[in-house]
């Protein structure tokens, strides 16, 4: 894990902040291109990747300040402004709200909008799923005898502190993996001069960050392959609905984030919210109009 990339005096470059600019980057060229082969003003793109990066940013905070409120409530100051705590689906919700306000303010297609989002959202989101991965934020899943396996020893997110919840739930592998004799067990510190634990050092864990990344890339390939096959204006970003909401449902099995109601996440819950969304929305469209129509309704 490298958290911090390089740092010159006192400016430090994190792999995070990097990955998660790049991501925004790449939507933003995707999405201009979308915009140029439907004869949309690219410079649009810029805006809307813009409005994408603060609401989407500020969407993710707030949401996560309030799925941790006990927490907030102590430290509200803290809380706010500390470089990490995003949660995807509050920045995806806010910031496709302000964006469609936007492009319907400026007389945009909106549904065109909504389908080159699709496309920059899906290969956007595995991207930035490198700097989770590269920051060891705890975004990683459970323990594995998989071979490709990862130590988050050098993460930001100690594997000790953030598999207690876990172990607590499956005692028989918190015996298996040996993990109460192991975390008391102070090994060395880390790059950033934390403290980590011989668990930390020894314990392979579902590089889950890479797992989106791949499914990322996956289901842009997906997308582009049905793009011309979907008839109607904001058809594909309701495939994109719910592909990716399955590939997060899916990937939550393996991570670490609470379960909340009936065995699930709320990743879970908000995934399969957005499924049957985007399943509505296909048959919506699909019978609203049988060509491709300009998207402006």
């Amino acid at each position: 894990m490298i958290p911090i990339l390089f740092q010159i005096g006192p400016l430090r470059v994190y792999s995070y902040g990097l990955m998660l600019g790049i991501a925004f980057l790449l939507g933003s060229y995707i999405l201009s291109r979308h915009f140029k082969r439907h004869k949309i003003d690219p410079a649009a793109a810029s805006t809307i990747t813009i409005l994408a990066v603060v609401f989407g940013i500020g969407g993710a905070k707030i949401l996560y300040l309030i799925e941790d409120w006990s927490h907030f409530v102590r430290d509200p100051w803290g809380m706010t402004f500390s470089a990490g705590g995003l949660t995807w689906y509050g920045g995806f919700i806010l910031g496709l709200l302000v964006v469609s306000l936007y492009v319907r303010s400026k007389h945009i297609p909106w549904l065109k909008v909504w389908d080159g989002l699709a496309l920059a959202l899906i290969l956007a989101y595995g991207v930035g799923r490198i700097g989770c991965h590269l920051s060891g934020d705890g975004d990683y899943g459970s323990p594995t005898h998989l071979p490709w396996g990862t130590i988050y020893v050098q993460g930001t997110a100690k594997p000790t502190v953030m598999l207690q919840d876990y172990f607590l739930h499956h005692p028989e592998e918190r015996a298996a993996w040996h993990y109460d004799s192991l975390r008391v067990i102070i090994a060395g510190k880390d790059r950033m001069g934390n403290f980590y634990s011989r668990f930390d050092e020894i314990t392979p864990l579902h590089p889950t960050p890479i797992y989106e990344l791949l499914l990322g890339c996956a289901g842009f390939a997906l997308l582009l392959w049905v793009r011309k096959r979907l008839t109607v204006d904001g058809m594909l970003f309701m495939a994109y609905l719910m592909l990716a909401s399955t590939f997060r449902f899916l990937v939550e099995f393996l991570r670490l984030n609470p379960r909340i109601w009936g065995g699930l996440s709320e990743a879970q819950l908000f995934g399969i919210v957005l499924f049957f969304l985007g399943l509505a929305g296909l048959i919506i469209l699909r019978r609203r109009t049988p060509t491709r129509t300009s998207g402006t309704g």
